[in-house]
């Protein structure tokens, strides 16, 4: 079976039947008006038409009769969905007659959604159009076009005279919208109680008024946050959907036409990116495949290059380069660390750097630098450089962009959020026309395929089993409920007495442990091309930054100066220093400099990495606090849990050709609701070419877990599991389950990083989850056996810490369980392949039941030692 299937987008779009009375439809009057229109732009009259007249031909009522008519000659539609009824299940406005036209950022999408508008106004189709949008940079934008064309005198005069409405008024929700009239609103807009002619306008009239819908993939895919604004877009499709209005013909118009990684379904044209790209309406696009950089000073380095050499190669402009991030407070950080950048790569003045640096964002300290972009690309604007938030980069037609770097690399990793990255440089400006331009996308290396992928028009769908609760039926029964602890965090003061003695005889025998260093370095780069695939290697010059000798001293210095030592002493060698004799520059000077020595460092400067060391090694002797303020832990009162609210989980069918196992049960038929999981099983069943230990089959009545299927990563897991399904095992437990990563039973422990030789090795709080719960009884006390896998000998430093917080964890639950007389009692184990025949030999005869110290397997011993 196909573990990744692949689907050309174009083979995803619907055609709408173009055979249409044209007495009823005469579309062959508006030529001129098209030709004026789009001029040259041949894909914009063709996505007119199509939704002219998928709208009016009247073939089509609702989009599922489109759906019906492409899913019977489309064999890739059938192959994308198991059936009409699972396609039509998948419809983002059902029983609407409703589509989406897919144009790529920069082709000129306002152009369509006028067209359309003016057409279906001049058919006396419709009365009034509403066009919405998610913001009001774009509503801005729109008005500003919509009034220019409908001003246009030559557009007006190629208008049939026959037409209903010839020249539409332009307005917004402030003012009533008249019959004839275009209204272009924010979403927003629409939920405002007050100064808003929506309800009043539209209300009972939706049969006669026609939704244009720009940057409609806001209306289907999820808005993070509580923002006036993401709520807002969340409602969106409410509005839409809503019977008070009862809107009949609604379209929507996106060049990023994806649910994260998924096509839109409802697509009935499209102009891609890369069509868009050959037939240079838009910028090439060049990318990065490979990167060397390690760190942000290195990434800043290069992008200031790259800033600068697009300052050479169109000098006739200014070009601006976009740093876009995932949220705010990433903005903010990024906006200061680029800053101190810029100040010390250009020797100016914060104010100075700040005048080049625009940072846009929803946040109330940066809405007054929104309008501000109007102006951006115009030579006496100081601004070169844009920080952004991916959502508000829409919708301003910035033609400058001419470098994008996408900040985080996890924030962009769906087809949706590149695609609206990509987007944000595409326009060309009217001084470079030809040839044709370039943008360069900075991004991650690791990101590189998925930019390959967007551009290649490919979907890429990987077959996924899914393992879920069953809720009814014979298994339902192995469900089962938990306790866990509900924890809060206190602040306490800790005193404690600084070592009145430092003794630092050592670093002036030894020196500092420093790294090797270089000032100056070349790093690579490697640069796709979109057209022709071309690969540019470009060298960057790399200046680290240092500091000299005696900067490092005058900085220790004004360290001890300002720092009251609270009468420890110093000692070097046999000489001591109080807090009233400061040891000799000179001391100081001579251990740096032996430190410098002893990894061949010349010269008289030292990279910040290495002067970082050695400002740690020194910090050791300022003072310290009387106090230290830790956190407490606060146990509250048990949380009850049930595995009836877990979360689904799913693997990727190409993980059982690489040491993953499937356990299911022969009643797999009844206990698999979903047809197509029952296909996708039923396949993985018949595959010979997986190997033996992907598929296990157990009896039903010895698979006690009340999960549909189980999936284990790895031998250890695998058998655990074959042992659970023991017969001599069952009949010992009343059921089990393996437990999710994430989301289940989450179970905190503190993690210390760095080196042990560090001074400065902080603390991680992550939350691990169990791998099995067994539940066992005796009498009216229900046991669980909490059970974490690992590989034999595994005694991480991480396990261990794992093994130790889990440990007192249920110590903790057993005694507040007690406490409350409920009947249930945890005993937790770390267990490796080489301690389960004791496990089960001990689980069998109940001597695990005993309690945690009853059993020791090789691993627990091992994590105990220090």
């Amino acid at each position: 079976m196909q573990d990744i299937k692949i689907y050309k987008q174009k083979d995803l779009v619907l055609n709408v039947y173009q055979d249409y009375d044209p007495i009823k439809l005469d579309l062959d009057a508006w030529d001129s008006f098209l030709n004026k229109l789009c001029t040259n732009r041949t894909y914009q009259v063709k996505a007119i038409k199509n939704a002219v007249i998928f709208l009016a031909s009247g073939r089509y009522t609702n989009t599922e009769i489109l759906v019906e008519e492409n899913y019977k000659k489309n064999a890739e539609l059938q192959l994308k969905y198991s059936s009409l009824d699972d396609y039509k299940k998948h419809l983002q406005l059902p029983n609407k007659l409703f589509a989406n036209i897919d144009l790529a950022t920069g082709t000129g999408k306002s152009y369509v959604i006028y067209g359309i508008a003016q057409i279906m106004l001049g058919l006396g189709l419709v009365d009034k159009v509403l066009v919405l949008c998610p913001s009001l940079t774009i509503e801005d934008g729109l008005m500003e076009k919509f009034e220019g064309l409908s001003g246009d005198a030559k557009l007006k005069k190629v208008i049939p005279s026959k037409s209903q409405y010839k020249n539409p008024s332009i307005v917004d929700a402030n003012v009533t919208v008249k019959n004839g009239s275009i209204c272009v609103e924010n979403i927003h807009a629409v939920y405002e109680t007050t100064g808003s002619s929506i309800n009043d306008s539209f209300k009972g009239q939706g049969e006669r008024v026609l939704v244009l819908n720009d940057e409609s993939h806001h209306i289907f895919n999820k808005i993070s946050g509580n923002s006036s604004e993401a709520k807002g877009l969340k409602r969106w499709k409410e509005f839409l959907l809503n019977p008070d209005f009862n809107f009949k013909y609604i379209l929507g118009f996106t060049g990023t036409a994806y649910y994260e990684n998924e096509y839109f379904n409802d697509i009935i044209y499209r102009y891609s990116l890369r069509e868009a790209i050959e037939d240079r309406i838009v910028k090439n696009i060049e990318y990065v495949q490979k990167d060397d950089s390690s760190g942000i000073d290195e990434r800043f380095q290069k992008i200031y290059h790259n800033h600068k050499e697009n300052f050479d190669t169109y000098s006739k402009i200014k070009p601006l380069s976009i740093l876009i991030t995932r949220d705010i407070k990433k903005a903010k950080n990024l906006r200061e660390d680029f800053l101190d950048f810029l100040g010390k790569k250009e020797g100016i003045s914060r104010e100075s750097a700040e005048e080049k640096v625009l940072i846009v964002t929803s946040h109330k300290d940066h809405k007054a630098n929104l309008p501000k972009l109007k102006t951006v690309d115009e030579l006496d604007d100081p601004t070169e450089w844009i920080i952004s938030v991916s959502m508000l980069t829409e919708g301003w037609d910035v033609k400058n962009v001419f470098q994008i770097i996408p900040w985080e690399d996890k924030a962009f990793n769906s087809k949706l959020l590149i695609a609206q990255v990509l987007g944000r440089g595409l326009r060309i400006p009217e001084a470079y026309k030809t040839p044709q331009p370039r943008v360069i996308v900075f991004n991650h290396d690791s990101w590189s395929k998925n930019i390959k992928s967007l551009v290649d028009e490919v979907l890429e769908i990987e077959t996924r089993i899914i393992s879920e609760i069953i809720k009814t039926g014979t298994r339902a029964r192995y469900n089962f409920d938990v306790y866990n602890l509900d924890y809060t965090k206190e602040e306490v003061e800790i005193a404690h007495k600084p070592n009145p003695v430092v003794n630092y005889s050592r670093i002036e025998k030894e020196g500092i442990k420093l790294d090797s260093q270089v000032i100056k370095t070349e790093k690579g780069t490697s640069y796709e091309s979109i057209v022709g695939g071309a690969v540019r290697d470009k060298n960057y010059l790399i200046e680290y930054g240092t500091w000299t000798v005696q900067e490092i001293v005058e900085r220790i210095y004004e360290e001890f100066e300002i720092r009251d030592w609270e009468g420890r002493i110093l000692q070097l060698g046999k000489e001591q220093y109080t807090q009233n004799d400061l040891p000799p520059k000179e001391k100081i000077k001579e251990i740096i400099l032996k430190s410098m020595k002893n990894v061949e460092i010349r010269g008289d400067r030292v990279i910040e990495k290495n002067v970082n060391k050695i400002l740690n090694t020194f910090a050791t002797l300022l003072r310290k606090k009387s106090k230290t303020v830790i956190p407490k832990l606060k146990i509250n009162d048990p949380v009850l849990i049930s595995t009836k609210n877990i979360i689904r989980e799913s693997s990727g069918i190409g993980n059982f050709r690489r040491g993953y196992s499937l356990f299911y049960t022969n009643d797999w038929v009844n206990e698999i609701i979903n047809k197509e999981q029952k296909e996708i099983l039923n396949q993985i069943i018949n595959d010979e070419s997986l190997p033996k230990s992907a598929d296990k089959n157990q009896n039903e009545f010895l698979f006690k877990t009340p999960v549909n299927v189980v999936f284990t990563n790895a031998e250890p897991e695998r058998k655990f599991v074959e042992n659970l399904c023991k017969k001599d095992v069952a009949e010992k437990i009343e059921s089990w389950l393996k437990s999710r990563d994430r989301g289940f039973y989450g179970i905190e422990y503190s993690l210390r990083y760095g080196s042990k030789e560090s001074k400065t090795r902080k603390y991680t709080h992550p939350t691990f989850n169990p791998d099995f719960f067994i539940k066992v009884k005796k009498g009216d006390i229900e046991y669980f056996l909490v059970v974490e896998i690992k590989a034999d000998k595994d005694n991480c430093d991480e396990n261990k810490a794992k093994y130790k917080y889990a440990k007192e964890h249920f110590e903790r639950l057993n005694e507040k369980l007690a406490k409350q007389n409920i009947k249930q009692k945890y005993i937790f184990h770390f267990l490796s392949p080489n301690g389960y025949t004791t496990f089960f030999e001990y689980l069998k005869d109940r001597r695990l039941l005993k309690g945690q110290s009853k059993f020791r397997c090789e691993l627990e011993n091992l994590l105990e030692e220090s």
